[in-house]
């Protein structure tokens, strides 16, 4: 851990400009799990919220999937965008939750939407959301497709263990989506789209965050079942330090690289992970608090739902519009991260 702390892995940067952002959308389950509520599976309520700044998040119910909360936040983005779905013609779904390894989540959702484009998948854990945002971003600068469907979707209560009660308090579910579509002639002198970019990982930290029996390395089995491997095992403090660190670094070089100053950000979504990594993140660049947005406290860690969730919010109530420039942030298990100076 000390390596990946003092020699950090670069991030390679980019841009992709000349895109728009036309609808945007969210969905979290009904059910509402407190603080209250995990203190009687011997959950310590005042801890959490301590520790982690949330109160209370939201679990899917059985038979509830991915891919029905992607779908549900996709229906909300296409509503608000006004739009033929016919004219989608490329679905990107960031999750690490999928309903199943084949075939893709995102097929699944394309199917449930009766959209003709590719879908794929795209996993990089709590960084999902910025990867597939910069990745359909590219496919719309390269002028191969002209309106992009984004989702990021997590069902984080399927795959952490409700004995550990440690990092079982931390996790919620649910998705966002966005709406991109291609501008024909983009503007000069403000232009839309990922003003910068930086996507970078850290295979060095690989096991900090990890679900052992997932997949070909460690075929699922009942001795591995019984042992509860096939669950999230996380490093929470290792995961923390490196977080608060990577946050402001990235944000940092990255608005940089974007030409934008800093003070001139209208808002700053980082990956709703912990309240005192934002806070730390908040403190270190000098900002207001008003302009780093949080809603864990109450939705938990929601993966590559948390960013996409945090900026429905803020457009509905009314801190970012068209025209706004966010900073968006993720980071996660990989190691991964994404940043992004985005013009909507």
């Amino acid at each position: 851990m000390s390596e990946i702390l003092t020699s950090p892995r670069r991030a390679r940067f980019g841009k992709a400009i000349g895109f728009r952002l036309a609808g945007i959308g969210s969905c979290v389950p009904d059910n509402v799990v407190t603080n209250a509520d995990l203190a009687r599976l011997g959950c310590d309520a005042e801890w959490i919220e301590t520790r982690s700044g949330i109160r209370e998040r939201r679990h899917a119910p059985p038979g509830i999937a991915t891919s029905d909360l992607a779908a549900s936040a996709a229906e909300a983005a296409i509503a608000m965008a006004g739009i033929d779905r016919s004219t989608i013609d490329l679905l990107v779904l960031g999750t690490f939750t999928p309903d199943m390894l084949l075939p893709s989540t995102a097929c699944m959702v394309q199917e449930r939407l009766g959209l003709e484009c590719p879908a794929m998948d795209l996993t990089a854990a709590c960084a999902g959301f910025v990867y597939s945002l910069v990745t359909a971003g590219q496919f719309l600068c390269a002028g191969s497709h002209q309106r992009a469907l984004v989702i990021g979707a997590d069902t984080n209560s399927r795959v952490v263990d409700p004995n550990d009660i440690k990092t079982w308090p931390l996790f919620g579910d649910a998705a966002g989506a966005v709406i991109l579509e291609r501008l024909d002639a983009p503007a000069v002198d403000q232009p839309e789209g990922l003003l910068a970019y930086a996507l970078g990982s850290d295979g060095r930290g690989a096991e900090l965050l990890i679900c052992p029996m997932s997949g070909s390395k460690e075929p699922v089995s009942v001795e591995g079942a019984s042992a509860g491997r096939q669950f999230m095992q996380m490093d929470g403090r290792a995961v923390f330090k490196w977080a608060i660190r990577l946050a402001e670094q990235s944000i940092r070089e990255t608005v940089e690289k974007s030409g934008v100053p800093l003070e001139a950000i209208d808002l700053f979504v980082l990956h709703q992970a912990n309240a005192r990594i934002l806070e730390g993140a908040r403190i270190a660049l000098d900002l207001p608090a008003e302009k780093v947005f949080m809603n864990l406290d109450r939705y938990g860690n929601t993966s590559s739902g948390s960013i996409p969730l945090a900026m429905d919010e803020a457009w509905r109530s009314g801190r970012i519009g068209p025209g706004s420039t966010v900073a968006v942030c993720g980071f996660g298990g990989g190691l991964a991260w994404g940043t992004a100076v985005w013009r909507l």
